[in-house]
């Protein structure tokens, strides 16, 4: 292609210092001022010019292309232009250098010589290059931890970005050295080593995206020269400068479509088969590029027949690519003039593309749901296909209902992708009013649930400003604004949201975070969350006393809004003279304590009224410590007379002043010296009393206990009156609580309330235990105060508890709160006697191995508890004693139920809870922990066979279902070799152990009854077996793996049946290795299998391993050969 000359003096002159960018940009100018004479390759004399550059300076003109990579990045576009240079020259040998230095940026060195050039074909080349990475001749640049690669695989795509760049007058349409270039990369990218194809698609997507500029400035030039051409045809005059015209526009239409050739070319040869490659990194490298060519370029790319590959990647098992494919639709929607040509490719992926909200990856998701605003924000989708995405708005991952309280907010409260409103929308379309009102209808969704309530104000929190005007919200609440009518619901959730928003301003969480961490605030948060402390108190000041007023008796808003001021500012009340408001407030607060009952209600008041005594100042808190000490007097004076009510039979009065006190001692003590003697009469008395009566009654001694405890431990000198009081105390407690030990919940009818009393039991005792165990008063003057509870009580309380976790998980469907009630007794109950157990309060010998023989019986909540038990427990020398006794009890229930039932259901369950336990407790001893507890280990299986002969054949079965679990746990192979002799004894000794016991007994008698033994003896004769078997396996491992060698024939790399899956693998002979090398490996892995999964008889055993030892007889040496038959034989 013929260029026209041009001369620098038919150009204004130029500053030498121009960037190469400010020089293109100012011959653009240049030819339009001139008519748009077609530019001619830069003049040597400023390239010549160019080279003044410190960076050129620097440059070795000896140094290679792979040397300038991998070096310092200023230097490449020099070296760039030096070697166009040489290829002006001398194409052949500049070509030579430039494929040599693709083959080293791949890691192979292989050149190709100058006068072969023409002749070497692509495959053959392509082929020796992956023998060099057969043989291990080959270096991976990209992924090394060297320093000279760090920045190699930035500086490649810079490399052959500016190669472009700096053709694209010249050699970019040659029909030579691209052509050439793409031929060995396509190839490249087609071959199995993995290091080829990440580098080779690395240079191919470069140059995909390089000719897009390219085509790019073409486009504009075309455009240019296009507009010109009508100029001139307007002036309907034929001349030179039309043909000129018409033969510029030509040529450049001709260069644009040269590109986009290169570009289709690169894409059906490396594009269509690397998308799917089996590296992952190619696959996102190709996704990534896929969705730059797409924006860059859509007079190409924009259509089905690319736009597939992203859809088709949306299901990628890889998140990275999924990831890479999602953001690559994001920028592609976030264009309004890409989407009409996106509604086949819209209609067919976007309910993937919901799908995707709820990805496994959380970055996945977070972009994804980015991607559903966009489509809603062109009315793509229909709002039922939205269901899916609003359940994510209570899900666990906090970025997703992040994202998803940003959509709701967009789309349903701020209703931004709303065209049809949005032309309607008039100033108070974005009020706050209007946004609460549409918040308060999606909580309308949530009213029966209060939590989950709180999970949606928490996601759309921080995007809607509504939230924080708190001087509306409260306006709402008052029905200030007749326009807006709340029904019931909306102003509980309306309270709810205003409890929640003010948590939120002060810095508090109001979801529970799966970090625990505490969380610390610097400087200027701490000023934002005390400036919105300030906010919430001016704006509550005057309307508190109004909001508690109207919603004091209405039990489900009451806990929020008394609770709004601890987070309040309670200094400015003086500031701003509002004393008397304040005064208003305890006062209701206290109205509130003493008109409500239930548990929320009640401990939000003690938790305001805390607050206000302890943070207030001055004359207010004067104010508000009298007002708690009437509050208390008015308590007791009340359960004083509730006290003889209930004797007469009106419990309800008494129940309800009991939990008034309950929550109060909860907080503080509470002075009831006068009512103790009488809540004993009570309970002394009247037997009949409801149960969560009994229950509060009992909560409420326990806690004025523990108080006088406090107070006594406290105090500098202690009175013997004192002292002789809080034994008095403490032995009533005890009493009444003996009493309910011998009392069982399902004596009274299996009511809710006799679970609850129970429960209650158990855990007042295990606390009063705990309280005043010996070791909390040893040499100390208080030492008479210390108590344990003797072995009768003990195992009375431990008989109680296992009723308890023996509650049926059956219940009716209108009883759901009881499943809950139960599953947290069951939770309370085994954290309370696991606690007397950690802590020493009781003996340890009976109740630990009672509890953990309960290990799997009750769930993952109660094996979670008593997993952490056997942690604490394993730090304690006799832990194996106690890990067979707690084996014993479990088994001990079996011989129960055999006792019992016929039933082979019940039997069996038993059995099999057995057995898990079993295989629990063994299975804390993994790795390291198998060699370092061999000895307890063994400890345990001998006494186990102990355990099982001592009524022989009745308890044989605990051999198999106990025994041979701690068998598999004993080492094998990972010992050394002198501990591996001892293993071998101990069990030499303990098959001859079993055996003997075994001689005088005629075992066929009873063929069933022995069946465990005879089980158990195979079992340990396979070990054994296996055990001698151990030197040869060492051996062979000691000698390490052979490596691989694949002999592999050439191959035509331009098949296009080839696929991905199998570019990792060379050859069929490759594969052979590979599975010789996979019998290998199974068959070590068999040798340290556990024997709980080989149960096989001795003589299959040795069957298997003869065949399997003929089969590997060419890979052995004589003597190995003539070790393993004496082995089988």
């Amino acid at each position: 292609m013929e260029d026209h000359p041009e001369t620098s003096r038919n150009r204004p002159k130029r500053n030498r210092s121009k960037t190469a960018n400010e020089e293109r940009t100012s011959e653009e100018v240049e030819e339009r001022e001139d008519h748009l004479e077609e530019v001619r390759p830069k003049s040597k004399r400023n390239r010549a010019a160019k080279d003044d550059t410190p960076a050129a300076v620097l440059l070795n003109p000896d140094q290679s292309l792979i040397d300038v990579v991998k070096g310092n990045e200023t230097q490449i576009h020099q070296a760039v232009k030096l070697w166009v240079e040489r290829y002006e020259k001398d194409p052949k040998l500049a070509m030579v250098e430039l494929l040599t230095m693709l083959f080293e940026a791949c890691g192979a060195k292989y050149s190709i010589k100058k006068e072969l050039l023409d002749e070497t074909d692509v495959d053959d080349v392509v082929v020796a290059l992956v023998h060099l990475a057969r043989s291990g001749e080959v270096e991976d640049h990209q992924s090394s931890k060297r320093k000279e690669f760090k920045h190699f695989k930035d500086n490649l795509v810079t490399f052959w970005d500016d190669l472009v760049t700096e053709c694209q007058n010249g050699p970019l349409f040659d029909k030579v050295l691209f052509d050439k270039c793409m031929d060995y990369i396509i190839a490249l990218s087609c071959t199995p080593p993995r290091v080829y194809r990440q580098v080779a698609s690395l240079m191919g997507l470069q140059l995909v995206t390089s000719f897009i500029t390219v085509a790019k400035a073409l486009g504009l030039q075309r455009e240019t020269t296009q507009r010109q051409l009508n100029v001139e045809k307007k002036k309907q005059t034929e001349g030179p400068r039309l043909e000129s015209l018409n033969k510029r526009l030509s040529a450049t239409h001709d260069k644009i479509l040269v590109l986009e050739d290169f570009m289709r070319k690169i894409f059906t040869g490396l594009f269509v088969h690397r998308y799917r490659d089996i590296d992952p990194n190619i696959r996102t490298s190709c996704i990534e590029s896929l969705g730059v060519w797409v924006l860059s370029y859509p007079s190409l790319f924009l259509q089905d027949l690319y736009l597939k590959y992203l859809g088709w990647t949306l299901n990628d098992k890889n998140a990275g690519v999924r990831k890479a494919s999602v953001q690559a639709l994001k920028k592609l929607y976030d264009g309004d003039d890409n989407v009409p040509t996106l509604g086949l490719f819209t209609e067919r992926f976007s309910n993937r593309m919901i799908e995707l909200a709820d990805d496994i990856d959380v970055s996945v998701a977070v972009c994804a749901i980015g991607l559903v605003k966009q489509l809603l924000r062109h009315q793509l989708l229909p709002d039922d296909d939205l269901g899916p995405l609003y359940d994510l708005l209570i899900d666990d991952p906090a970025e997703v209902r992040r994202a998803i309280g940003e959509l709701v907010y967009d789309h349903l409260i701020a209703q931004k992708f709303n065209n049809s409103q949005s032309s309607l929308k008039g100033s108070d379309d974005d009020s706050s009013e209007v946004h609460l009102s549409r918040m308060l209808q999606i909580l309308r969704e949530f009213s029966a649930d209060p939590i989950l309530s709180i999970y949606v104000i928490d996601d759309v929190w921080e995007y809607m400003k509504a939230m924080t005007d708190w001087k509306c919200i409260i306006s709402m609440l008052l029905d200030e604004n007749p326009l807006i009518e709340l029904t019931d619901d909306d102003a509980t959730n309306l309270v709810r949201l205003l409890s929640a928003s003010v948590r939120k301003a002060v810095g508090e969480r109001i979801v529970p975070a799966s970090d625990t961490r505490k969380q610390y605030y610097n400087k200027a948060q701490k000023e934002i969350f005390e400036n919105n402390r300030r906010d919430i108190t001016i704006a509550m000041m005057k309307n508190y006393p109004l909001l508690l007023r109207k919603f004091m008796a209405d039990k489900s808003k009451v806990p929020s809004l008394v609770e709004i001021i601890v987070h309040m500012n309670l200094g400015l009340y003086s500031l701003k003279r509002q004393e008397n408001n304040f005064k208003n407030v305890l006062q209701l607060m206290k109205q509130s304590f003493f008109i409500h009952g239930d548990k929320e209600a009640l401990r939000s008041c003690v938790k305001a009224i805390k607050f206000c005594s302890t943070e207030s100042q001055g004359e207010l808190k004067d104010y508000a410590l009298n007002k708690l000490k009437n509050l208390e007097d008015e308590l007791i004076n009340k359960l004083n007379s509730a006290l003889k009510e209930g004797a007469d039979g009106d419990e309800y009065s008494l129940l309800v002043n009991l939990k008034r006190l309950y929550e109060l001692q909860l907080a503080w003590s509470v002075p009831i010296e006068s009512l103790y003697e009488d809540i004993v009469k009570v309970l002394h008395t009247f037997r009949n009393v409801d149960d969560e009566v009994v229950s509060f009654l009992l909560l409420n001694m326990y806690l004025h206990v523990a108080w006088s405890l406090q107070s006594i431990v406290n105090s500098e000198t202690v009175s013997e009156a004192s002292l002789t009081s809080l034994l008095f105390k403490r032995n009533a407690l005890f009493e009444e609580l003996e009493y309910f030990l011998g009392t069982p919940s399902e004596d009274k009818e299996g009511s809710k309330c006799g679970n609850q009393l129970a429960c209650r039991v158990c855990i007042i005792f295990a606390e009063a235990w705990c309280l005043f165990r010996k070791t909390n008063f040893s040499s100390t003057k208080l030492e008479h105060l210390g108590y344990c509870p003797d072995t009768s009580v003990l195992r009375r309380f431990w008989k109680l508890c296992e009723q308890q976790l023996n509650i049926s998980d059956e219940t009716e469907d209108e009883e759901t709160n009881k499943e809950y009630i139960e599953e947290t007794n069951r939770d309370a109950v085994m954290i309370a006697s696991a606690k007397l157990v950690v802590s020493n309060a009781v003996p340890r010998e009976y109740l630990t191995p009672e509890i953990i023989s309960h290990f799997v019986m009750h769930g993952t909540s109660v094996a979670e508890i008593v997993k952490h038990l056997i942690t604490v427990i394993k730090k304690n020398d006799d832990f194996p004693d106690v890990f067979l006794e707690s084996l014993k009890r479990s088994y001990d229930r079996h011989l129960v139920d055999l006792s019992k039932s016929d039933d082979e259901s019940v039997t069996s369950k038993s059995l099999i809870e057995c057995k898990d336990l079993a295989a629990r407790l063994s299975g804390t001893f993994m790795g390291a922990a198998r060699s370092k507890h061999r000895s307890d280990i063994l400890k345990i299986v001998r006494d186990g066979i102990e355990y099982a002969f001592l009524n022989s054949p009745k308890q044989l079965s605990f051999l198999e279902g106990a025994v041979l679990h701690f068998v598999s746990k004993l080492p094998v192979v990972d010992i050394l070799e002198i501990n591996n002799l001892a293993l071998t004894c101990s069990f030499t000794n303990s098959l001859k152990d079993v055996q003997s016991r075994t001689e005088n007994i005629n075992t066929d008698e009873d063929p069933s009854g022995w069946r465990p033994y005879h089980t158990f003896v195979d079992s340990l004769r396979e070990k054994y077996v296996k055990n001698e078997g151990l030197p040869d396996e060492k051996e062979r491992r000691r000698g390490g793996r052979p490596r691989k060698r694949r002999n592999i024939e050439g191959k035509r790399l331009f098949d296009e049946d080839s696929s991905s899956e199998e570019e990792d693998s060379i050859s069929g002979s490759g594969r052979e290795d590979a599975h010789d090398e996979e019998e290998k490996q199974d068959e070590e892995e068999e040798d340290e299998a556990p024997l709980i999964h080989s149960l096989r008889s001795s003589s299959k055993l040795r069957s298997m391993k003869l065949s399997k030892d003929e089969n590997k007889s060419h890979r052995r040496t004589g003597a190995s050969a003539s070790r393993t038959s004496g082995a089988s034989n």
